[in-house]
């Protein structure tokens, strides 16, 4: 398909992006979170990617195909996953593709494909909704593992009158905020390769409660009466559950937003650029994911056909002490992707205040602005803890772009392929689905909040 760079303008591109930065602004460059540090391996890209990718969105896979149906379902997940592994090494290409020149932010890339201004406004906007976002369902996921954990603890253990010792149930609003707390001290990590060890022990846990979930599920065996019809009553509820689970897919394929950051972290020279460890990172990540999705996702649905809840871990009940384990390991988990999805925004959130309003680059200013950050997303998670509405929605509204068609759309800007070549066809038909995708995903998503929130008690 060509990976050479367009010829045109390189020269004056690359003037104006590199050589010119004062000693002043390439303090600043190494001062924050994406550009700090050049020094990671292959394999941080692998566990990175895996922690971006695998996370709550694998829980909800089930769920999603009870609302799809076994042909849908099936369908749509191998061909979700054969797509973004295509966009995904799209921008593993585009990273480096003007000579002497790294594109370490989505936006930067966004920049140089459709023009300073309308690039910016293109891409940035779609990345913070993407990342705000995540790291908002991760809160509400860590909460409800967390409370999950402490019920199961409760049931399993008994006085000696019968009674669980939990006398008094704690509201969803405590446990989110005691997993807000973890993040008030790892937010302060200087960059990605800091949290590189959280990171690994994240992409861990993915793996491990995967294979939790779909493993006792097939110890559970199918359960007595099984349907694997639409879950809906009605033919409205039908079309509305099927186009929200194609939100909740979109959101289990979620790395892109933060691919190139991840790359600019690896070491490039013209001899070894950075696209080959970062690529073969993705590689075994994709691997990782596909061990972790397809059988959460099919032997889920096969065990517990319609009645599978929006959170697999929720459906299984027993054993009591590897479920409880399961959750504890969802909770480690997502305190990884929070971790790796809230870098990009704290690299913007600095990049404001340093370059745009003057702060000097201090730990305090770092300090306020990463604690504020936080405080902001558990507040939002505490007021509306809709995990699977906010999954469709989310996941149509912000993870189609970025992650289905606007690296198709950029390629084909930058590179312009042949019409009607195999990689004119490829990202024409990638955008056509992506497009397809943002527009009805969120209706669902949006449709699912609406009914949940008929019922819900503000901080209950």
């Amino acid at each position: 398909m060509g990976t050479q760079a367009p010829s045109s303008d390189l020269q004056n591109y690359n003037s104006k992006t590199v050589d010119e930065r004062s000693a002043k602004e390439k303090a600043i460059d190494d001062w924050l979170p994406i550009t700090s540090s050049r020094n990671a391996k292959w394999w941080y890209s692998a566990f990175h990617n895996v922690t971006a990718m695998v996370g709550a969105g694998v829980l909800s896979l089930p769920y999603a195909m009870s609302n799809l149906g076994w042909g849908p379902g099936v369908a749509v997940m191998v061909i979700s996953w054969i797509i973004t592994l295509y966009t995904l090494w799209q921008m593993v290409e585009m990273h480096e593709m003007v000579p002497g020149k790294r594109f370490d932010r989505y936006h930067e890339l966004g920049q140089y494909a459709f023009g300073e201004k309308l690039g910016l406004w293109i891409v940035v906007p779609q990345q913070l909704v993407v990342e705000v976002g995540v790291d908002i369902v991760y809160m509400v996921t860590g909460g409800k593992s967390l409370h999950k954990f402490h019920e199961l603890v409760c049931k399993k253990y008994y006085d000696n009158e019968g009674h669980p010792h939990c006398k008094k149930d704690i509201k969803l609003t405590y446990f989110i905020m005691i997993f807000a707390s973890a993040h008030f001290v790892l937010s302060h990590l200087p960059n990605f390769n800091s949290i590189s060890g959280v990171s690994l022990a994240a992409a861990v846990m993915s793996l491990s409660y995967s294979t939790i979930a779909w493993g006792a599920s097939v110890k559970k065996g199918v359960k007595d009466g099984v349907e694997y019809g639409y879950k809906a009553h009605s033919t409205p509820g039908t079309v509305f559950n099927f186009f929200a689970s194609l939100g909740d897919v979109a959101f289990a394929y979620a790395g892109h937003n933060v691919v190139l950051e991840i790359q600019a972290t690896i070491p490039s020279t013209p001899e070894k650029p950075s696209k080959g460890p970062m690529w073969r990172g993705v590689v075994v990540a994709y691997i990782v994911v596909a061990l972790c999705y397809f059988p959460v996702a099919f032997i889920g649905y096969w065990m517990f056909g319609n009645s599978v809840d929006d959170n697999i871990l929720i459906t299984l009940e027993k054993p009591t002490w590897l479920i409880a384990m399961a959750n504890m390991f969802v909770v480690v988990h997502v305190i990884g992707s929070y971790q790796i999805y809230a870098m990009p925004v704290f690299d913007m959130i600095e990049t404001v205040l340093v370059k745009k309003l003057m702060f000097k680059p201090t730990w305090y200013l770092r300090f306020a602005s990463r604690n504020i950050y936080v405080a902001f997303t558990m507040f939002v998670a505490i007021t509306f803890p809709f995990f699977g509405g906010l999954l469709g929605f989310f996941g149509g509204f912000a993870f189609a772009p970025t992650t289905y068609f606007l690296p198709c759309i950029m390629w084909l800007a930058i590179y312009k392929p042949k019409k009607y070549s195999l990689s004119w066809i490829a990202n024409w038909f990638c955008i056509i689905l992506g497009v397809l995708l943002m527009v009805i995903a969120p209706i669902g998503g949006l449709r699912q909040i609406i009914i949940q929130a008929k019922t819900y008690k503000f901080y209950s």
